[in-house]
């Protein structure tokens, strides 16, 4: 079965985060996303917060820019967050926004090269490895976690361009693709994940594949979802986006499962007037409904 997620945008203020993620607990959501934008809201605080409201639902986080962040911190608040709460928790990393990262002088000049560094650092210390590497950007001197999860956990990459997708599937456990993608891009996201796997060797089909989704209901949804598409400039992609009831989202969510879509985590738009209305909308009407 494909599971299916919301996004709580950071556009909102991060007091309200605490209704909707027990909106999500209460409905049959799989997953409430949080995310890591410069400069709002931070991704391990919402989640760890999201995380201690809730019992049931799975939280994600995506995505916490590297350039941001030492490899180490990050190892031991996912390894925190992984032990406090078992099973619940799904962690995305990537590039940032490179503009962002100028702004605050975390601007790398290669930028893969740093990914590939701290992905293989940070799923190497959650796998309770002691490591010690000299990169050009990552540095470990005989670092292990104290409290590693038992059992590991999965890193999640999140990729746009070709290099950054085989990246991912050479070191990451997953990848996560932003409303950019279309199923036809899924499929090819797919293909070029694979192709990474291929080369180091790895099974090509452990690799979760997370994917977002514009959605939009309620009056004038068809109106908001084509001002988004504009805002974010992605009108000249077609398949992208869904206005509509439940039965129009879930079907299009069908049709990005068939494409490869593990989960499918539904992004209100920017200027959704009710964000509890589509929390509740998508767990409780769309969820039945996807197969």
């Amino acid at each position: 079965m494909t599971e299916l997620g919301a996004i709580f945008r950071p556009q909102l203020p991060p007091e309200r985060l605490r209704t909707i993620a027990r909106l999500a607990d209460a409905t049959g959501l799989d997953e409430l996303w949080v995310f890591e934008d410069c400069f709002r809201e931070a991704g391990i605080s919402a989640a760890a917060a999201a995380l201690a409201w809730t019992e049931r639902v799975r939280v994600g986080v995506g995505l916490l820019p590297v350039p941001l962040r030492n490899v180490a911190v990050t190892a031991m608040e996912a390894a925190t967050l992984h032990r406090m709460f078992p099973g619940r928790v799904s962690l995305g990393i990537g590039h940032g926004v490179q503009d962002w990262m100028g702004q605050v002088g975390a601007r790398p000049a290669s930028p893969l090269t740093l990914l590939r560094e701290y992905t293989l650092a940070l799923r190497g210390l959650l796998n309770g490895e002691r490591i010690t590497t000299r990169g050009r950007y990552v540095t470990l001197d005989d670092v292990a976690l104290d409290w590693p999860p038992p059992g590991g956990a999965e890193v999640l990459v999140g990729g746009i361009g070709p290099r950054t997708l085989r990246l991912s599937g050479e070191v990451a456990d997953g990848t996560v693709l932003n409303e950019a993608f279309s199923p036809e891009g899924v499929r090819e996201a797919r293909k070029l994940v694979r192709e990474g796997r291929a080369a180091a060797g790895r099974d090509a089909d452990s690799h979760k594949l997370v994917v977002y989704l514009f959605a939009a209901t309620g009056e004038d949804a068809a109106a908001r979802l084509q001002r988004e598409l504009v805002t974010t400039g992605l009108t000249d992609v077609p398949g992208l986006g869904v206005a509509g009831g439940a039965a129009e989202v879930a079907d299009r969510v069908q049709r990005y499962a068939e494409a490869g879509a593990d989960m499918v985590v539904l992004l209100p738009t920017a200027d959704e007037p009710d964000p509890e209305g589509f929390i509740r909308f998508v767990g409780d009407d769309v969820r039945p409904l996807v197969k």
